[in-house]
């Protein structure tokens, strides 16, 4: 007689047959969102520096890298614009011609089927770089609905599916579904960013952006990292308010508080693997440190298995061809 129990866990490791058959978690290609750079011009492409195979592209650039992206069955992109102007109230936002508007028209007419998500922030547009009006050093809240309104009802005009704000005021989710209910974009879906921590991990998407601060940082309105029990409290004030679908923000330092978000709301969740995460895999394996393939796939599958439903990330491409 055997002195351990009969039942073996060894025996369904043995071969990538058995662990695929009775494998816990799977990521798809359906449930990645890959985020994209919009400029104004023709045939630009302006490789980002820290992000490896991350590029500023004119729309008709952006539309090959869509049409990628869609040929390999990635569920939805997300816009971001970098405007040619910019201002104190950051205006270029609800420019109806803007690069991401001009984009959202472009992804409709050529990739109708692909799930077209627009952020809506201030600060790519603003020449200080905060995320809403500033006002003797600080952001201005109740001053910032109006724009973050402003911005959403464009992108919804230009034919946006989902707006996802992230700039962290409080009330916007309520102030912006009130504005698209009241003007006719009732089928227009929200995606907060309900709880998006003042992380370390955003230094290469502010080059992307070109939306770092000018003074000062956004710790005054984004979440300190060391709270857990306030990011519940946050994304159960944006479901009240009427978000669609809530967000994570990094991911992988933040699996905990994925989880319980998950667990304790039951909504759609998305989680942002962010640009330093991407950053860091893409650092350490140029060194040599670990396997670039196996590194990104384990970080996607941690991500999933901590209850994330879609997960937006710089690997979607590549990922997606490693889904089984």
């Amino acid at each position: 007689m055997s002195s351990f129990p009969a039942y073996r866990p060894r025996r369904l490791r043995r071969t990538a047959a058995l662990r695929k058959l009775v494998r816990e978690t799977v990521l798809a290609p359906s449930q990645l969102v890959l985020p994209l750079f919009v400029r104004a011009g023709t045939g630009v492409r302006v490789p980002v520096a820290s992000m490896p195979g991350v590029a500023q592209t004119s729309v008709d650039e952006m539309i090959k890298d869509a049409r990628d992206a869609a040929s390999l069955s990635v569920g939805g992109v997300l816009l971001f614009g970098i405007p040619e102007h910019k201002d104190e109230e950051g205006s270029s936002a609800w420019d109806d011609n803007g690069p991401v508007q001009e984009a959202v028209r472009a992804l409709k007419r050529e990739l109708p089927e692909l799930v077209v998500i627009t952020d809506v922030c201030m600060c790519e547009y603003t020449s200080h770089g905060h995320c809403g009006v500033l006002r003797d050093g600080e952001v201005d809240n109740d001053a910032t609905l109006e724009l973050l309104v402003k911005e959403s009802l464009s992108h919804a005009r230009a034919g946006a599916d989902v707006v996802a704000p992230s700039d962290m005021m409080d009330g916007r989710v309520g102030a912006i579904r009130r504005a698209l209910d009241e003007n006719g974009f009732a089928q227009t879906a929200i995606l907060s960013y309900s709880a998006k921590y003042a992380s370390a991990c955003y230094g290469p998407f502010r080059e992307a952006a070109e939306s770092t601060p000018q003074s000062g940082d956004r710790r005054g309105y984004q979440m300190d990292v060391a709270n857990a029990e306030e990011a519940v409290r946050e994304t159960r004030l944006d479901i009240e308010e009427g978000a669609d679908m809530v967000m994570v923000k990094p991911a992988g330092p933040f699996l905990d508080i994925i989880s319980r978000v998950k667990a304790e709301t039951g909504y759609p969740l998305a989680a942002y693997q962010v640009s330093g995460e991407f950053a860091m895999i893409h650092a350490a394996a140029e060194r040599g440190w670990i396997d670039l393939d196996r590194a990104m796939m384990e970080s996607l599958l941690g991500i999933r298995r901590a209850g994330a439903d879609i997960v937006i990330t710089y690997f979607a491409r590549e990922a997606a061809k490693r889904c089984p």
